[in-house]
């Protein structure tokens, strides 16, 4: 089954992380075993302490949702040793019907490409050459099916020379003249003896045994015996030489696993060969690729949670197939090719809207799941501070929290007394950050939620660097950090923009880039409502 990766937004938040772990337990929970929960970015201090103090792993990180060369259903032929024989991959070749097949070394990495049109040559340049070169004894008794049947053979590792089919003519009109000679003959005492007397490099015997009267005469000769005839065992034996000697080594064009479609589609325009290798991460080969794999690329499928808007959502969303979206945030501008399932609900935590669909399928998440979704109702709603926060909510986390056995006071405390000391101004602002598209007007929001905002407004200077940094390199018309003091219940908020645009807004006076504002405890419902009105 195909993976459907369950994500919330970038730069993820606790409700965030545990909505995308929830709705994968869920849906897995109902038998759709392909559900798996993914982040975007780093976890934060804040999500780590909720994640080990109910004994989950953090999501699979993903980077991207374009389509890539790991979503195509490539051809997986055999991939063959260099030292194989042409007789056998040709087999293999004519049973897939393949135009090409990966010849690999020991260790599983590209050697180069056999083709059709390598055999074809080998074979037409046999029409001049008729000559075998330094053949491993046991490819030609692989091909020939056969054995070697005298002493001087069990010494010889290669075969090598012009091969020649004895037929039952005068020795004078013999046609192998010296040693470095194939000869294949069959009953003909008078051949094999002159054979063995001019140690040519092998003797084959088709259908044809070697006297004893015969195995007496000295030589160095190879003598193999072989249950086909000389026609077949003359076309066999060219059969013999290893894939590595003809195959393409030279100007290969490969492709890896996480290499993007659309790439890939203009290298194939460029070169145009008829199929190319595909590898993985550790350069082993794993498939060949074909123009006609990329008319129907298989799209990756994902489900939002916590987000409805692109600049918030996974890169390469565009090329995935979106399937549902649960969120409880603003509508924003992420279309669809099909219609989909969408649940939105104006409460204070996307967890809150999951619980529910636990509750409509009969369900209840396990004990250490239901303390998760406890934890992040709890952080998304800032203790129920939040204006987003609905009854609801309380009511929900309520209930998580008995099924866990813990105390939400507790689980509070926890959570936001998060030690902010030892992080980075970046780390702080990253943690919780979001860019936002308004009326024609670019900007981003972070936010930390605190129980300290003085002693972070002490950093203000740092954060301004930062955001200043952001503002010039973005081109945002305003930049915004709010410092969410849980115990305060207000905000503190640092911004770079318009003055008017704060003083109007809120109706304070900003005073060197800050301004408190009580009461102020959510960025959806509080702070991007106001600017929105503002700029729309």
């Amino acid at each position: 089954m195909d993976t459907i990766y369950v994500t919330g937004h970038r730069n993820p938040d606790t409700d965030s992380i545990v909505a995308a772990m929830a709705y994968a337990a869920l849906r897995n929970a109902l038998g759709n075993r392909e559900y798996v929960a993914a982040c975007l970015g780093r976890v934060s201090d804040e999500t780590q302490i909720v994640l080990d103090r109910f004994g989950f792993e953090p999501p699979v990180r993903i980077r991207s949702m374009f389509t890539q060369v790991r979503d195509l259903d490539f051809d997986k032929p055999p991939v063959f040793s260099a030292a194989v024989t042409m007789d056998r991959a040709w087999s293999v070749m004519e049973k897939l019907k393949a135009v090409a097949i990966p010849v690999a070394n020991d260790d599983g990495t590209l050697y180069g490409m056999l083709s059709r049109d390598d055999v074809a040559n080998y074979n037409m340049s046999l029409v001049n050459s008729g000559k075998l070169d330094r053949v491993p004894l046991f490819n030609v008794l692989s091909v020939l099916e056969g054995k070697v049947i005298n002493d001087a053979g069990e010494t010889i590792d290669e075969i090598s020379g012009e091969v020649s089919i004895a037929l039952p003519q005068s020795r004078e009109n013999l046609l192998f003249q010296d040693e470095n000679a194939v000869v294949i003959c069959g009953h003909q005492p008078d051949m094999i003896r002159r054979a063995l007397e001019m140690n040519v490099n092998c003797l084959v015997l088709c259908q044809a045994e070697l006297s004893e009267e015969l195995r007496s005469i000295p030589t160095k000769t190879c003598v193999i015996a072989t249950p086909y005839d000389a026609y077949r065992a003359a076309r066999l034996i060219f059969q013999s030489t290893p894939i590595g000697r003809i195959c393409n080594k030279r100007g290969l064009i490969c492709f890896h696993m996480e290499d993007r479609v659309d790439d890939v589609r203009e290298t194939m325009l460029k070169h145009r060969f008829s199929c190319y290798p595909v590898l993985d991460e550790n350069e082993v080969v794993v498939g060949i690729l074909s123009r006609y794999h990329l008319l129907r690329p298989r799209r990756k499928r994902v489900v939002l949670v916590d987000h409805n808007e692109i600049s918030q959502s996974v890169p390469g969303l565009e090329e995935a197939e979106i399937l549902e979206i649960i969120d409880h945030h603003r509508l924003a501008d992420i279309q669809t090719s099909n219609p989909i399932y969408v649940r939105n609900e104006p409460v204070g935590s996307t967890n809150t809207i999951i619980a529910g669909m636990f509750q409509d399928r009969g369900l209840m998440p396990s004990e250490k799941l239901a303390g998760m979704m406890a934890a992040a109702i709890i952080s998304d709603t800032v203790m129920f501070k939040s204006p987003t926060c609905t009854d609801r909510d309380i009511r929900t986390a309520e209930r998580m929290a008995r099924i866990a056995n813990v105390s939400l006071e507790e689980l509070g405390r926890q959570i936001f007394s998060a030690s902010t000391e030892s992080k980075t101004a970046e780390e702080m602002l990253q943690s919780d950050y979001k860019e936002f598209h308004i009326a024609g007007h670019d900007l981003a929001v972070a936010q930390i939620t605190c129980v300290d905002s003085p002693n972070l407004l002490e950093r203000k200077e740092e954060f301004l660097t930062l955001m200043r940094k952001i503002k010039d390199e973005k081109q945002f018309s305003m930049v915004i950090l709010m410092l969410t003091d849980v115990l305060k219940e207000g905000t503190q908020l640092i911004y770079l923009g318009d003055d008017d645009v704060i003083r109007q807004g809120f109706g304070v006076q900003p005073r060197e880039n800050t301004v408190f504002l009580p009461g102020i405890m959510s960025r959806k419902k509080q702070i991007i409502p106001l600017l929105s009105t503002l700029w729309g």
